[in-house]
């Protein structure tokens, strides 16, 4: 019996290639769920070092042209415990872990917001009893 080598070489060209998904979507599936696994969704308060927040707080807090022209201004910070005013411990100014901060402060002074907490360096003039009130909780 003779091998028909034509017809399978024929038959071997005439061949679409075949692309097989199965495979593909086994492991695309098999990542998805190790990261689903292995990622953390939970919401929890990130503490930084200082060196960090000082850098990315730019010294002042982002007050827009739409604040109006009010004399002082409602800075609240989470879980705010501490406010310094020119080293001047001025805590007693805070309520509701907010503290108001005349505008003039905002503008020409130096405000550095960190994790509960507010150091501010006044300009000249400015003593620290007026640099920071305690906002009216209506």
């Amino acid at each position: 019996m003779a091998i028909d080598v034509k017809k399978h070489k024929k038959k071997f060209l005439d061949q679409q290639p075949r692309i097989n998904l199965v495979p593909f979507i086994d492991i695309l599936f098999t990542i998805m769920i190790f990261l689903v696994v292995t990622s953390n969704f939970s919401a929890t308060d990130v503490q930084t070092d200082a060196a960090d927040d000082v850098k990315d707080s730019g010294g002042k807090p982002n007050v827009t042209d739409v604040s109006g022209d009010q004399e002082y201004y409602v800075m609240p910070v989470a879980n705010l415990h501490k406010v310094t005013v020119n080293g001047q411990d001025r805590s007693d100014a805070i309520s509701g872990s907010a503290v108001g901060v005349q505008a003039n402060v905002i503008d020409q002074g130096q405000v550095t917001i960190k994790p509960g907490e507010i150091v501010i360096e006044t300009p000249p003039g400015v003593p620290p009893e007026v640099a920071v009130q305690r906002p009216e909780v209506n």
